[in-house]
């Protein structure tokens, strides 16, 4: 019997005088506050901005036209981060950031250096021309990019990957995007009004098909470049200083690049705009679509390549690797919770999933020798969050195992099997209660193991527990 805790003490938030003599700066409520008023200083700024460039009447039409392509964005990206999703501050604070924070540095700072080039040329021509190709990619990227450093310093634990890269900062991007077209369409409203224009001649609908239609997804596109260098640099072990650092400039010095050859599209001819669209926005677009997607299936891989190992230890069942590593597993054992239990077991289901997620990406950054110097308590943490839920997360993705296992064949044995209950994929029919240290059970059959003799069995009809509050811990073996 193992005679470690299963948990380590933790500090509390005044032990040692580690929060207590705190600077007030330090401390989270006012690191809250000073965040919440910052954005929304910033809304209220960009608010009054828009609106006097565009009118009352223009920012109303703007906004309603905005706004079409910005929820099919955001499902977009929350579908991607479904494997482990984050927490839903961090994409509330990415797309406040750049709808407000970044939209008012872009507005602003592109503003006065256009005037400037202007004045100092005498030549206001060629000052939109740098305007729109040089300074807006550098200006409106670094803005758009401190949401996602803010978010890889701050948020550590919940910036794993690439997919969480890509997910902060497409979310952010949307935000951006959403400000920046209330106010080209509600500019091109007020042309209209002007000159008269209506329906499919006008610049609003012009502006619309190009903005909207064509390119709802520009933006994130850029930033997601960004989003990328951070997530390969999360990946990145503690001690590789540089590569942690160049890789999110490169990422940003693509996104400059090539939200630079977009906006100078323009420029190459009559037909420039749609060489570059269907040339390199396309394709781009296609590839980091193929990119992102071939990310999250290979999460889904090594969650059900690191989570084998808790089986082992008596953490986790033999089915839970299996039902972990499929969404369709993971929907259905959502859905069993709920018409059992109704939404709070949902909910528990859910978090059991990510805590479950998390830990197997943790694991697999340790084997590969990039875990970072919390490893252990981290991992003991995820491991307490999963025992906690474990009475209602277990029955719902056993059953969804057993849902979803593909059939096996099986050829009856010509000789006679007395006292063994089971089917093809090693459920047992009756439930077997708890365990002596003999294998119950056979397992999946999808390299999970052979059954285990940590104290427990799972059936159909239930499953026990083991004699101990939890299993003893066992540090990860390769």
């Amino acid at each position: 019997m193992a005679t470690c805790p299963p948990y380590p003490t933790y500090p509390s938030d005044t032990a040692g005088g580690v929060l207590r003599h705190a600077h007030w700066w330090q401390r989270t409520g006012v690191r809250y506050g000073a965040l919440i008023t910052l954005l929304t200083l910033s809304g209220l700024v960009i608010l009054a901005l828009v609106r006097e460039q565009t009118g009352t009447e223009g920012f109303l039409v703007g906004l309603g036209l905005a706004v079409l392509p910005v929820p099919l964005l955001l499902a977009a990206f929350r579908w991607l981060d479904r494997v482990e999703p984050g927490p839903w501050r961090n994409l509330l604070f990415a797309f406040a950031w750049g709808a407000c924070a970044a939209a008012l540095i872009a507005i602003v700072t592109n503003s006065f250096a256009t005037r400037w080039i202007a004045t100092a040329t005498a030549d206001p021509s060629s000052a939109d021309t740098i305007g729109a190709t040089v300074i807006a990619p550098v200006v409106e990227e670094s803005a758009k990019a401190a949401a996602v450093l803010l978010v890889f310093l701050f948020r550590r634990r919940d910036f794993t990957g690439i997919v969480d890269g890509v997910v902060i900062a497409g979310v952010t991007a949307t935000g951006f995007a959403f400000t920046e077209n209330i106010l080209y369409l509600g500019t091109a409203f007020g042309t209209d009004q002007l000159t008269g224009d209506r329906g499919i001649a006008s610049v609003t609908a012009a502006t619309f098909f190009v903005r909207v239609i064509m390119s709802p997804f520009a933006h994130p596109l850029f930033t997601v470049l960004t989003g990328i260098g951070f997530g390969v640099s999360a990946l990145s072990a503690e001690r590789r200083r540089i590569r942690r650092v160049l890789l999110p400039l490169s990422g940003l010095l693509l996104a400059m690049g090539m939200h630079a050859i977009w906006n100078g599209s323009s420029k190459f001819g009559e037909y420039g705009f749609f060489a570059v669209y269907a040339a390199f926005m396309v394709p781009a677009f296609g590839l980091l679509t193929w990119l992102v997607v071939w990310t999250r299936q290979r999460e889904l891989r090594t969650v059900r390549a690191e989570l084998p190992a808790y089986v082992a230890a008596g953490w986790l069942t033999p089915a839970e690797p299996y039902a972990l590593g499929s969404m369709r597993a993971r929907r259905l054992a959502r859905d069993h919770a709920r018409r059992r239990f109704g939404k709070p077991a949902a909910r528990a289901v859910a978090q059991y999933e990510a805590y479950a997620t998390s830990l197997a990406f943790l694991r697999h950054r340790g084997r590969s020798g990039r875990a970072n110097t919390d490893f252990v308590v981290r991992e003991r943490e995820l491991l307490q969050e999963l025992w906690w839920r474990r009475e209602v997360a277990r029955p719902a993705l056993d059953y969804a195992a057993r849902a979803t296992a593909p059939p096996v064949p099986v050829t009856a044995p010509p000789w006679p099997v007395y006292g063994v209950y089971g089917n093809a994929n090693g459920y047992g029919m009756a439930g077997s209660g708890p365990g002596t240290g003999a294998a119950h059970g056979v397992g999946l059959g999808h390299g999970i193991g052979a059954g285990y003799g940590a104290g427990y069995g799972y059936g159909a009809a239930g499953y026990g527990h083991p004699a101990g509050p939890y299993p003893a811990y066992n540090p990860y073996q390769p």
